[in-house]
């Protein structure tokens, strides 16, 4: 069976909406993957101001946002299919939307980008809300990525994709289990800024920096990285976890930049040191926006090294759309009424088929 999808995707980092027309194509429950057309749109100023400021609204404007959100990414889905002809190919939409409340330990999670106003601008069938079931069952809502994992990039030992936060997915005996590491490119943007720079290209100012033992002491002594996974970063808590060491300090931008890059490093090859692999030498599939920071990947193979794991950087496509083509393929496995989030992850009561389907067109075709 062949699926032509839309997998969109809005992290943390506020880079853009990734948009990813991706064909699936599962036979005997083997699936495989080709991404036909991707693009990012970038957020404009105000509407990078206005997913910041998004968990500060009240009720009202919160509501009226999370509709004219739905309203922009269906907007910008209808432009993307007039650009690439790709009318009356798609078959559905899969939108993860963008988080702007996450508090599992609350039984709750809220990403907005809502999903029968993007069937109502697109006339396509759209899936939303990917994440709130595993929430209502008692798991992290979070990463959901590894089914994708799984089921596209199974020849890997770990998987990471280095985001606004860094998450991992690596194997635990037959299961997989995944956690949110620690923050990554939402904290180098947000120093590279005060250069007047959307951020670190290619890590050019790090290298160039000198780590401060004092701070990195402090970023590595954090609470949340003594949890056990399964384990999971909001924006917010992202912020205050690293923010305060790092940003309300005199201390050089470059400095800065370069003792971040190497909590990252550090944090990532923790994480592996917890999980470790019984063969010669593993690999580990590195995705994201952090993918094309060369510096960073570089001081994370030297991290790596004593654990006998190689980060492979896959072609550029799947790094800069390897979450929008997962949404894709969660949209499918939805389709299918087919397990998307798995437990073993997210420490839900159990796998289960989340999101939620509007039909974007009416019964009679139009």
């Amino acid at each position: 069976m062949v699926y032509n999808v839309i997998g969109l995707m809005s992290g943390s980092s506020l880079d853009g909406l990734d948009i990813c027309y991706t064909s699936l194509e599962e036979t005997r429950g083997q699936w495989k993957f080709d991404i036909l057309e991707a693009e990012t749109i970038p957020y404009s100023k105000e509407w990078t101001s206005e997913l910041h400021r998004a968990p500060q609204l009240g009720m009202a404007d919160f509501l009226k946002l999370n509709t004219r959100y739905g309203r922009f990414i269906g907007e910008k889905v209808n432009a993307f299919i007039k650009k690439y002809g790709i009318d009356h190919k798609v078959h559905f939409i899969a939108s993860h939307g963008h988080t702007v409340f996450h508090e599992p330990a609350n039984a709750t999670t809220c990403q907005i980008g809502d999903g029968a106003t993007i069937a109502a601008v697109t006339g396509l069938p759209v899936i939303s809300d990917l994440r709130s079931l595993d929430v209502a069952l008692g798991g992290q809502g979070a990463p959901i990525v590894p089914i994708g994992d799984k089921l596209l990039f199974g020849n890997f030992d770990y998987w990471l994709n280095i985001g606004g936060i860094a998450n991992m997915t690596v194997r635990n005996g037959e299961n997989l289990m995944a956690f949110d590491v620690c923050p990554a490119n939402q904290v180098l943007n947000e120093l590279a800024a005060r250069e007047g720079k959307d951020m670190d290209f290619e890590g050019y100012m790090a290298k160039e920096g000198t780590v401060l033992a004092d701070v990195l002491s402090q970023l590595n002594s954090q609470e949340y990285y003594k949890k056990p996974a399964p384990k999971s970063l909001s924006n917010e808590m992202a912020k205050q976890l690293v923010f305060p060491s790092l940003l309300l300090t005199e201390h050089n931008t470059k400095d800065l930049l370069r003792t971040a890059v190497e909590h990252i490093a550090h944090q990532i090859a923790d994480a592996v040191k917890n999980y470790p692999h019984a063969k010669e030498e593993a690999s580990m599939l590195v995705t994201g926006g952090g993918a094309f920071n060369n510096f960073l990947v570089e001081q994370l193979r030297e991290e790596l090294k004593p654990y006998k794991v190689n980060p492979v950087v896959p072609y550029e496509q799947v790094v800069k759309f390897k979450e929008a083509l997962v949404m894709a393929l969660i949209g499918a496995l939805r389709w299918r009424e087919e397990t998307n989030v798995l437990s073993s992850v997210t420490g839900a009561s159990k796998d289960s088929v989340g999101g939620a389907l509007w039909m974007g067109h009416s019964y009679s075709g139009d």
